[in-house]
């Protein structure tokens, strides 16, 4: 009776090896969703929910930098003291009219995927972009 000499194949068993450690780290990933953002991160995602939130603060948007989907509902929460707006600069995209202090408006993201500069029309060195995909 003629055997066959075991050839080893120490890839194979490697290559098993790295995939039992990856599956885990697969397996917890966000697989979908936008990926948690921290304050320092130059852009915000809205949630899957469809809705987002900038606050107006110190005179400044926060996020500056905001990435919806289109028709995403976004909420403008004035934490200021003073009136401000958040006012699209493409004509009819959108504006929140005058949010006075402490007070809350919303308005929808337009439907047209695009990068829309928005400012405060009161404190117009108050800027900020909304980025819709």
């Amino acid at each position: 009776m003629l055997t066959r000499p075991r050839i080893r194949r120490p890839h194979v068993a490697l290559t098993i090896t790295l995939l039992c450690m990856l599956i885990p780290l697969v397996s917890c990933s966000d697989s979908g969703g936008s990926a948690p953002t921290s304050p320092s991160s130059p852009a915000t995602s809205a949630t899957a929910a469809q809705e987002a939130r900038i606050v107006i603060k110190d005179f400044r948007f926060e996020p500056a930098d905001l990435t919806v989907a289109p028709g995403t509902k976004v909420s403008v929460v004035n934490e200021d003291s003073t009136p401000h707006t958040v006012t699209a600069e493409a004509a009819n995209a959108f504006d929140t009219s005058t949010i006075e202090g402490g007070k809350t408006a919303t308005f929808t993201a337009p439907p047209t995927a695009g990068t829309y500069r928005y400012l405060c029309d009161i404190h117009q060195s108050m800027r900020g972009t909304l980025t819709v995909r």
